[in-house]
């Protein structure tokens, strides 16, 4: 089977693309995906136990 030379140059702007996208996501909805987990952590977490 015969590999062109350029697919490696392909494939990378291909991952660079990728990577670009989803850092972005990221940058964009950083502030719901971090309530979401405290969300999610507050949910696991047992009930305070009244000391009175």
């Amino acid at each position: 089977m015969y590999i062109d030379p350029n697919t490696g140059g392909i494939l990378f702007q291909e991952l660079a693309v990728i990577l670009t996208t989803a850092t972005g996501f990221v940058m964009i909805f950083y502030g719901r995906i971090k309530l979401f987990i405290a969300r999610l952590r507050r949910k696991n977490q047992p009930p305070p136990e009244d000391e009175s």
